[in-house]
């Protein structure tokens, strides 16, 4: 008897069939959240700015799930500048945010090695395309008017001193500048002042800059930067990969170097 009552004093009570459905409601909520990290994971890897990893990240309103990134797209250079050899067989059509974070990446990681081994040896040229993501407007869109004015005074080569300065001195994220930073480095530049300033309140600019993100629309492009690389054609448009993100310089090469060859 003092047998039989030990075991019975640590017996466990059976949870019957009340077991199972415990089990699968522990599985679908691990299952849930294991899948949401994974997914946040992959977008940060991704090294880019979306509409939609902006909204997911409060920057926005919701919205519904963004489709497949495309590879492939077709582009026009349109009359925007261009850095490099003019008849470059590759092109590289940007489509960026002056105030997108992975944008400024590029430029100082990825940028000066395109530069240094392709545009500077003739082989690739850079067309820059404005593409102001809504969250980080008005600044954005104003810097891209801005950089037009100042090629409106001294061609393509202005507009990417321009350009480069943007780069060097925002912080990102629609804050990185003001009306008076933008024009400290157009007078910085030794623009004319007055016209530059008139420039930007010119409606064309900005109608030029909406065009861009139509165009990026088209191609393929819902975040930045966006890279389109194919072989320059005589109509002016590319048809190529489409390298999206803040990508290491590998990731290019491995577009660009089959194209040379």
């Amino acid at each position: 008897m003092a047998e039989e009552k030990s075991k019975r004093s640590f017996s466990i009570p059976s949870l019957g069939g009340n077991l199972t459905p415990v089990l699968v409601v522990l599985l679908i909520v691990a299952s849930f959240f294991i899948g949401s990290l994974y997914t946040k994971v992959q977008v940060l890897e991704k090294g880019g700015t979306t509409v939609a990893g902006a909204q997911a990240n409060n920057q926005g309103p919701a919205a519904a799930a963004q489709p497949q990134q495309p590879t492939k797209g077709v582009a026009s250079v349109d009359d925007d500048p261009v850095l490099g050899d003019k008849d470059a067989s590759v092109t590289i059509v940007e489509f960026s945010d002056y105030e997108c974070p992975f944008c400024k990446r590029h430029f100082d990681d990825t940028f000066p090695q395109l530069v240094k081994n392709y545009v500077d040896t003739g082989k690739v040229k850079i067309v820059y395309r404005d593409f102001p993501l809504s969250f980080h407007d008005p600044m954005a869109t104003k810097e891209a008017v801005a950089a037009n004015c100042a090629r409106e005074q001294g061609g393509d080569k202005m507009y990417f001193e321009f350009h480069d300065e943007i780069f060097k001195r925002t912080v990102s994220n629609g804050n990185g500048l003001d009306d008076a930073k933008i024009k400290t480095i157009a007078t910085d530049l030794l623009l004319n002042i007055s016209s530059f300033t008139t420039c930007l309140s010119n409606k064309a600019m900005e109608d030029e800059v909406k065009k861009d993100i139509a165009d990026g629309t088209a191609a393929g492009a819902s975040g930045t930067p966006t890279f389109l690389i194919g072989k320059t054609t005589k109509d002016g448009k590319v048809e190529g990969d489409l390298v999206v993100g803040a990508q290491p310089f590998a990731a290019f090469q491995a577009v660009i170097d089959p194209l040379l060859q």
